[in-house]
């Protein structure tokens, strides 16, 4: 069977990164391997992560470059790959049309909260104190608007009393690894298609359409 190409781009330590390298190195998402990892931080943890894992990383900078110009690189290095499906692993960078253009529904993110409630920056601190009761995270398609993409998959945490930005981003975080590994999955078998904006999921293997 020949393996999917996942692309990975992150800005810092990683994390659902190696959730995601975890679940193809277990046979969880059988049908993928993760071709190569991309950074705009030379400091990022994830890419040390990644070549310990003996995955090609690399690092682009981005300081000093606009955005299109700095995703002809990008999408230069994920072309040499061959690459199937972008996941954005804490990538804290806007893509830009041509970007999201080349891989029409084939870029993944994963946001800490039940979107569209509190994209963008500290959506932790926001759902605290906004008041709300539930938080959680959201795997969607990425499209050229932050957070706002087609939703594929969600997951639910109440939000406790006690609860600090730390404290629930944690519980949040375990969710994240869940479900960002099973939309991974459904994405790469086709199993889903698109209908406006929603996105069905659980349909036979092979079934996608856009």
């Amino acid at each position: 069977m020949t393996k999917k190409r996942i692309g990975v781009l992150l800005s810092g330590r990683g994390s659902n990164f190696e959730a995601l390298a975890a679940s193809v190195a277990a046979g969880r998402i059988p049908t993928a391997e993760i071709s190569i990892v991309l950074s705009n931080r030379e400091n990022a943890p994830g890419i040390e992560k990644a070549r310990a894992l003996g995955i090609d990383a690399r690092v682009i900078p981005s300081k000093g470059l606009e955005r299109e110009a700095y995703d002809k690189l990008v999408l230069a290095a994920l072309r040499e790959k061959e690459v199937d499906l972008v996941c954005l692993a804490g990538y804290m960078r806007l893509l830009s049309p041509q970007f999201v253009a080349a891989f029409p529904h084939r870029i993944l993110n994963i946001h800490p909260s039940l979107l569209p409630a509190f994209p963008g920056l500290e959506p932790q601190r926001q759902a605290l104190d906004h008041g709300a009761k539930f938080s959680g995270c959201t795997v969607h398609f990425v499209d050229e608007s932050l957070d706002a993409g087609p939703i594929v998959l969600q997951a639910v945490v109440p939000i406790e009393d006690r609860d600090t930005p730390e404290l629930l981003g944690e519980r949040i975080l375990r969710e994240e690894h869940r479900i960002y590994t099973e939309a991974v999955r459904i994405v790469l078998e086709g199993r889903y298609c698109i209908e406006g904006r929603r996105v069905l999921v659980n349909l036979e293997r092979g079934a996608a359409k856009n």
